[in-house]
């Protein structure tokens, strides 16, 4: 069977991990991101991770990486917009040299669309949205069991969809845009306190703001479902959840893009990611056998 070597870049964390074909994380490891010397820190935890294989285990076939965006797939390079010490940094080259092996760089909201496409909440749909909601906000987009991919690979930044004209400013230099409401970061500069102590009144907005995105993004795409996932919906919960149906379902006046309980009626489901913490694995690892199997 197929096994991929997984490497997913955070802000805050370095992870990496041997997925096998079934979806299962057989060896992990992470680290703590650096402030400066990312690339030495995550050259270390590759080479241990491989090196702790089981000795039985099948070839690593493939690696694929996700990382924060904006990407250059034909490059190989990836800019962080919360990594600023990566500017082009040629991750892809960097990782083939250190592997030996074919590698595949994606955003990490493409990574997780694929990951619940595989094996998590969103098996078995051929029009799925995930958007996923940590430290930066990204998305990933399935059409007909396609993944979208862009023209530098980029599809589905949904973190850059303005919910706010003139509104707050975002890291990419734009004013309004959704990362500047629903991101971590975002949330806890401006309260000033962890996700988990956040008022009900931001939970509030975070829901209504996500809820605007969405109801661009599943009248341009056409998707059935839609699941968030990443830190601020672990933290948030439930009421984040019916913040963001109702401001679909208030911007959405046409049957098929707006959300409903019944599940046999054309209408949007809106939901959670169900993989949790090794998603981000499952991710990168999906990226490789997507691509594989291309």
């Amino acid at each position: 069977m197929p096994t991929y070597l997984a490497i997913d870049v955070g802000i805050d964390r370095l992870a990496a991990g041997v997925v096998d074909e079934e979806g299962a994380v057989v060896v992990r490891d992470r680290v703590t991101t650096p402030p400066r010397d990312v690339w030495p820190a995550l050259h270390r935890l590759v080479r241990r991770v491989v090196a702790a294989r089981p000795e039985d285990a099948d070839p690593l076939e493939v690696c694929g990486v996700s990382c924060e965006g904006p990407i250059d797939q034909e490059r190989g390079t990836v800019t962080p917009l919360h990594l600023p010490v990566w500017q082009e940094f040629e991750l892809r080259e960097r990782v083939r040299d250190l592997t030996g092996l074919p590698t595949v760089l994606g955003p990490a909201g493409q990574a997780r669309a694929l990951a619940e496409h595989w094996t998590g909440g969103a098996k078995g749909a051929d029009d799925v949205l995930v958007l996923l909601m940590s430290e930066a906000v990204e998305g990933g987009v399935i059409c007909n069991g396609r993944l979208l991919h862009g023209r530098l690979g980029n599809a589905g930044a949904l973190g850059h969809v303005v919910v706010e004209p003139d509104g707050l400013p975002c890291p990419c230099g734009g004013l309004g845009c959704l990362t500047a409401y629903a991101s971590s970061v975002a949330i806890e500069e401006e309260t000033n306190r962890p996700l988990r102590r956040a008022p009900a009144s931001v939970i509030e907005r975070t829901g209504m703001m996500i809820g605007r995105a969405l109801a661009s993004a599943v009248a341009v795409f056409d998707v059935r479902l839609v699941l968030l996932g990443g830190a601020v919906p672990g933290a948030f919960g439930q009421p984040l959840l019916d913040a963001a149906r109702r401001e679909l379902d208030q911007r959405s006046r046409l049957a098929h893009v707006r959300a409903g309980p019944d599940r046999s009626e054309h209408r949007v489901t809106l939901d959670v990611t169900s993989l949790g913490t090794v998603a981000p694995l499952v991710g990168a690892a999906a990226l490789a056998r997507w691509s594989a199997a291309a």
